[in-house]
């Protein structure tokens, strides 16, 4: 009843993991695998190594959390030892791997899409992170035409689909959409974390993060990240990805009458446990028997007001 296609590749099911959480290592993929997720999604990888920003780099606030990681990685050829060690193990479960990545140019971005290209089934472009810096993330995908540059070299470099994950902070989602489904997105997910916004600790006036400001995520940012869906969805024909704020079977519904072809999963993980991919899986299942409704049904169903 969960089973779906999307860029001609078959899906278990529509539930996948997000970037950034639980995507370190070969070893916490499969555990996300093992615990229900259609797809999982490698952290965000680029060329060389990268600490990230100093600790503290997540910090829970009243909805959701805060996080500065700062695109912390061992590089994608060290990256790619993890994925050997479990490709065979996702294929038997029918999971698909998903491989985030980032560059602080169109070339740059190419050159990690064709490294990794053999070892995952799809790519997705990390335009959006908002605490970056140094070019890379949102500094990208808030401008349309550099956007539509590293779309369009990726696409000529690698054959498989590739997604491009957006970020809400910008004036109008749609024209960025536009911009990357003109230089050949096969997908589009939406969206990553909002702000950056910031913490302090009143007992010393100190900004709690170590980046002093840092990107939302969790259940606050559902509505926002609904909007962007529905939006997206009226100006593109490519299917799109929903994320933020994802914890339960109804808000996978929401995304699904807002345009979302499938959805993924990042902070829901603290929230509900590992098993949430499982949970919100029998939660969609049990929507659509009670409903007697297939996933097709209520595919873009608000646009019909």
């Amino acid at each position: 009843m969960l089973k779906i296609e999307m860029c001609g590749i078959s899906f278990k099911n529509p539930v996948f993991l997000a970037a950034g959480v639980m995507g370190e290592t070969g070893a916490a993929l499969k555990r996300m695998a093992k615990n229900g997720a259609g797809a999982v999604c490698t952290k965000s990888l680029g060329l060389e190594k990268r600490s990230g920003h100093r600790n503290p780099t997540v910090v829970e606030v009243e909805g959701g959390f805060l996080n500065a990681m700062g695109l912390p990685n061992p590089g994608v050829k060290e990256y790619i030892r993890e994925l050997e060690g479990i490709r065979d193990y996702l294929k038997r479960i029918d999971v698909k791997i998903i491989g985030s990545i980032y560059g602080k140019d169109p070339r740059e971005f190419s050159e990690v899409a064709e490294i990794l290209e053999p070892y995952v089934d799809l790519l997705e472009l990390n335009i959006s992170c908002p605490h970056a810096g140094g070019g890379y993330g949102a500094q990208i995908g808030q401008d349309p035409d550099l956007s539509h540059k590293v779309v369009s070299g990726v696409k000529d470099s690698v054959k498989i689909p590739v997604m491009v994950k957006l970020t809400p902070n910008v004036s109008d989602i749609k024209e960025i959409a536009v911009a990357v489904t003109e230089g050949g997105a096969d997908a589009i997910t939406a969206i990553n974390t909002l702000g950056p916004g910031m913490v302090i600790d009143i007992r010393t006036g100190r900004p709690i993060l170590g980046n002093k400001f840092g990107g939302m995520s969790g259940k606050a940012i559902k509505p926002i990240a609904l909007r962007c869906v529905y939006e997206i969805y009226s100006v593109v024909d490519v299917p799109i990805v929903g994320v933020g704020g994802i914890t339960t079977g109804h808000d996978v519904v929401e995304f699904m009458m807002a345009g979302a072809t499938a959805v993924q999963v990042g902070t829901g993980v603290y929230y509900r446990g590992y098993d949430i991919f499982y949970k919100i899986c029998k939660e969609l299942e049990e929507y659509l028997t009670e409903n007697n409704l297939k996933i097709k049904d209520i595919l873009g169903k608000a646009h019909e007001f």
